[in-house]
């Protein structure tokens, strides 16, 4: 069966919230959000032109396994409630596979990045000063270079079409408080080593990922958004992996 790619969902049952590079995000009630991932592509914060048909669920996928293996490390905004049953019945198409139902929570407005290998912009600011997001690493590693343990590189949170930029631990205290700054950090690391020691083990090397949180009324950390997909992650084959 041929698959027909969606690059902007349309449910007109329910209100719009916004859009992002990749998810369409629509309020179902003061308590819940559902978020339509489509098969739009982004590359370096610019959506491209051509979707990629079926992009959107293979993400949902791929985030609903990462949510439910890793929930013992921290709760996230997954719900039991099916996408098809908050919209109307000629639009289920467009939500089936690729949407979820979460709880609604307030976002924390950093990018929470672990990297266990040195590439992307990491590699660019270990080049200019020797150090990410002000953590100092040792001298003469090369690119794709495996860290000596991982590390949190947080960043700012840009909007559509803008660049997330590297932030030190310092400038995440200031935004978050301490606490909540050494539980977002802790947290990100937990969740980095235990995927990436996950999928190691199935041949596949998680250099870098980025996971994004939010609170509840009550201050209490959730994982939302999505969980290690190709979008928000670097994956490298194992067997062919080499520094340089």
């Amino acid at each position: 069966m041929t698959q027909h790619a969606i690059f902007e969902s349309s449910i007109q049952s329910l209100r719009l919230l916004g859009r992002g590079k990749v998810r369409d995000l629509y309020e179902v009630d003061e308590h819940h959000l559902l978020i339509v991932t489509t098969d739009r592509l982004s590359a370096f914060d610019v959506i491209l032109p051509t979707p990629i048909p079926g992009k959107g669920r293979v993400l949902t996928e791929l985030s609903n396994f990462w949510f439910t293996k890793l929930a013992h490390v921290i709760a996230n905004h997954l719900t039991d409630i099916a996408p098809e049953s908050v919209v109307g019945a000629a639009e289920r198409d467009q939500v089936a596979g690729r949407a979820i139902v979460v709880r609604r929570y307030s976002p924390l407005p950093v990018e929470a990045v672990a990297r266990g290998y040195m590439e992307g912009s990491g590699w660019n600011e270990y080049q200019a000063t020797g150090s990410i997001c002000g953590i100092p690493l040792p001298t003469g590693l090369k690119r794709a270079a495996r860290l000596p343990q991982p590390i949190f590189t947080p960043s700012t949170k840009a909007g559509t079409g803008a660049h997330d930029e590297n932030i030190d631990f310092a400038a995440v205290e200031k935004l978050l408080g301490k606490e909540l700054a050494a539980q977002v950090r802790a947290t990100t690391l937990a969740l980095y080593r235990e995927a990436a020691a996950y999928a190691l083990s199935r041949g596949i090397i998680i250099a870098d990922t980025k996971f994004e949180f939010g609170l509840d009324a009550n201050g209490k950390l959730f994982w939302i958004d999505e969980a290690l997909t190709p979008d928000s992650s670097r994956f490298w084959p194992r067997d062919t992996y080499r520094e340089g």
